[in-house]
């Protein structure tokens, strides 16, 4: 379960705390939002794509959507979601889950300027009914993003 991995990645670094749970839902960003009382535009969902074919993240606002353009340039490539029955086996988080924290090795993580509006983010933590909090600027400490990029557009 994904969901353990996260947990004892977080263990692991003496920061048991971070993982939060919760009974209802948090499968979407407006799910997310609505149990932890906030705006959805601070729950930093976590989009599973192809980049030149090859499994990729991108962090980016609940409020945001990708924009085909901006994500073309940025790449040079189309954007192309990975398939629901091909997520958990390529990023090793299944969908409503899927996280920046303990993925499969080699799996780039990028993270989108729609996240700069806010100081306190919420990202996904391995499974449907999970999130961890973070203050924007600490996010490095735990994630080794491969780049920050602007691919998001509003919803």
């Amino acid at each position: 379960m994904s969901i353990e991995r996260v947990k004892k990645f977080f263990a692991d670094i003496g920061e048991p705390e971070r993982v939060i749970e919760f009974e209802q839902s948090t499968a979407t960003s407006e799910q997310a939002a609505q149990a932890l009382n906030c705006e959805v535009g601070r729950i930093a969902k976590t989009i599973s794509v192809f980049v030149d074919k090859k499994p990729a993240l991108i962090l980016i606002s609940g409020d945001m959507k990708l924009d085909n353009k901006k994500f073309k340039a940025q790449f040079n490539c189309r954007p192309q979601m990975i398939p629901v029955a091909d997520v958990e086996n390529l990023i090793g988080h299944a969908v409503g889950g899927v996280c920046p924290f303990a993925v499969n090795e080699g799996v780039p993580i990028y993270l989108d300027a729609s996240l700069n509006r806010f100081d306190v983010i919420y990202p996904a933590a391995g499974n449907d009914r999970s999130c961890a909090k973070f203050k924007l600027d600490e996010l490095d400490r735990y994630i080794k993003f491969a780049g920050r990029v602007d691919v998001g557009k509003p919803k």
